[in-house]
């Protein structure tokens, strides 16, 4: 027939189309799980995973450790999702956020809702199966309180981020639980090291966007004079915590002095940044603070890891 060659013409097109939808969707729900929120995750819950194992041991267990990482990951996945799904209101008035999947309305709300319930479900029972049940109810607990806790009040009060950093600093102890079966000192102390750092991490972002977190109610920072000396004080005073506890590995016999003067180097430099946004107050000493918190993390972890004893 005379329409054939021109249906042939059109045929790979349409079938590139498709490929290209169906990519599209893969990416819209990979960026609900908030990817580069999950790669502090999971280098966090390695090094609880790694420090935490008894270093008598004869031979690594690396699929404990995957199966750590994957059910932790899963579920950090969930509740990024949920998340999402919760504020989708609230994001859609932000520039910062207005293009995210399900406020875009690229991605159905109750999709969205389903798709995180099915990851932090999965992924809560696949630690308590494959790994055991104090990671599982660890990651259980992370999902509760950073849901029903910490995002409610960052509509109601400026400590939402000391209540939000409870949780977000669980993943070292998922990862020291899955190895060790407890939570040991050093557990504590890598809870703490993130713990504290997750306050100028997240007031680096406050400052940087906080017309736009104000304008849906949000109350990272306060809506009066005093805001910029919350920020100032968020800022630096538990930077100075970091600092005072940096030896603390060192002390326990967990580093060395490898680790001591790297950490040492990284948690002055970090310092520096924090003071620096705390008396300039400008959006680029933000943008440098979150730079140096996100350069901080990772490193004084590899650090730990490399130096354990």
């Amino acid at each position: 027939m005379a329409t054939e060659p021109i249906l042939a013409a059109f045929a790979v097109p349409v079938a590139e189309r498709r490929r290209f939808s169906d990519l599209k969707i893969i990416s819209d729900y990979w960026a609900l799980t908030k990817p580069e929120v999950n790669f502090l995750i999971a280098v966090t819950t390695f090094a609880g995973f790694y420090l935490g194992y008894p270093i008598h041991s004869h031979h690594f267990p690396f699929a404990l450790l995957a199966h750590t990482l994957l059910g932790t990951l899963l579920v950090a996945s969930g509740t990024g999702t949920l998340n999402q799904f919760v504020e989708r209101f609230f994001d859609a008035q932000m520039r910062r956020t207005e293009r995210r999947p399900i406020p875009a309305g690229r991605v159905d709300p109750a999709s969205a809702l389903h798709f995180g319930l099915l990851l932090s479900s999965v992924g809560s029972l696949y630690l308590a199966v494959a790994v055991n049940v104090l990671a599982s109810l660890l990651s259980v607990l992370t999902v509760v309180t950073y849901l029903f806790l910490y995002t409610p009040l960052k509509r109601e009060t400026p400590l939402c981020t000391l209540v939000g950093a409870l949780p977000g600093a669980v993943p070292p102890l998922i990862g020291w639980a899955a190895a060790s079966g407890n939570l040991g000192l050093g557990a504590w102390v890598l809870y703490a090291f993130v713990f504290l750092w997750q306050f100028p991490h997240f007031m680096a972002i406050a400052w940087m966007y906080r017309d736009d977190y104000a304008r849906p109610g949000y109350l990272l920072l306060p809506h009066d004079e005093r805001r910029g000396r919350f920020m100032a004080w968020q800022s630096v005073m538990p930077l100075v915590v970091l600092a005072l506890m940096t030896p603390t590995p060192v002390l326990l016999g967990q580093a060395g002095l490898l680790y001591l003067i790297g950490a040492s180097v990284l948690s002055s430099g970090f310092l520096c940044f924090g003071a620096q946004l705390a008396i300039r107050k400008s959006n680029l000493a933000a943008r440098q603070l979150l730079f140096a918190s996100i350069v901080y993390l990772p490193l004084v972890f590899v650090l730990m890891v490399f130096e354990k004893r």
